[in-house]
């Protein structure tokens, strides 16, 4: 008998200990998520004022280059809007978003075309907008799984709301890599131009939005036949972005 309660005593205590694991799994896991909720929401609202210093892609670059020993070449020169050529703007929303003035984040039509083209075996390519782009490039690593595309749709919806249209351009025009070591627009301008950003005219604009695809493939000056093709794409389709209203 005695025998017997020990061993019900064995079974029950086990099965609390193994509730109360559970118990502590659970509750660590909705004290992470509040934390990231927390912070993530809070790294949003600071960068709305705050200028973005550098981005996870930077940081992979600079690791990159020293593991083979490459020279780490570094331009990156934070721009209020207001010093970004208007033709530039027009270009990047001609080129990577046509839809950026008026969608709340996402391009749904783009996206399933984009699903279409690499279900047929074609080119992979994406549906991914300018505000999708940059939640992936400021708060993101790159690359492709379900994890990173769900937490690009959480940044994206929070740097629509907290953000706007006119904040996300500007963050977007100042981070993006626009040629081997060069990242926004002034230093695009610089790099490839020798002139400010804000005194870009519209071919040059078209130029640098034309290599954005593979920046560190492509350049904006002594284009390739294909580059010179989506500048003169570009341009037209400039005409049609109209002026721009955030």
């Amino acid at each position: 008998m005695a025998t017997k309660n020990t061993s019900t005593k064995k079974k029950q205590s086990s099965k609390k200990g193994n509730e109360s694991f559970k118990v502590k799994c659970i509750r660590f896991l909705f004290k992470a998520f509040l934390w990231f909720l927390g912070l993530s929401i809070f790294s949003v609202v600071i960068f709305k004022f705050v200028p973005v210093p550098f981005t996870p892609l930077m940081i992979v670059r600079a690791i990159e280059n020293k593991s083979t020993g490459k020279e780490n070449n570094f331009s990156h020169d934070w721009q209020p809007i207001e010093n970004i050529s208007v033709n530039l703007q027009k270009a990047v929303i001609a080129s990577e978003d046509g839809t950026f003035l008026i969608h709340n984040g996402f391009d749904f039509k783009a996206m399933q075309k984009a699903y279409t083209n690499n279900e047929r075996g074609r080119k992979i390519k994406g549906g991914s907008t300018i505000s999708q782009q940059t939640a992936k490039n400021v708060f993101l690593w790159q690359g492709r799984s379900y994890l990173r595309k769900g937490l690009e749709a959480y940044f994206t919806v929070l740097i629509e709301l907290i953000w706007g249209k006119q904040r996300i351009m500007e963050v977007y025009l100042n981070s993006i890599e626009m040629g081997d070591g060069v990242y926004g627009a002034q230093a695009a301008a610089k790099h490839w131009y020798r002139k400010e950003a804000t005194d870009l005219t519209t071919i040059q604009a078209a130029g640098i939005a034309a290599i954005l695809p593979s920046p560190r493939r492509y350049s904006a000056t002594s284009s390739s036949s294909y580059i010179n093709g989506r500048k003169a794409k570009i341009t037209r389709l400039m005409r049609y972005v109209g002026k721009i209203k955030y």
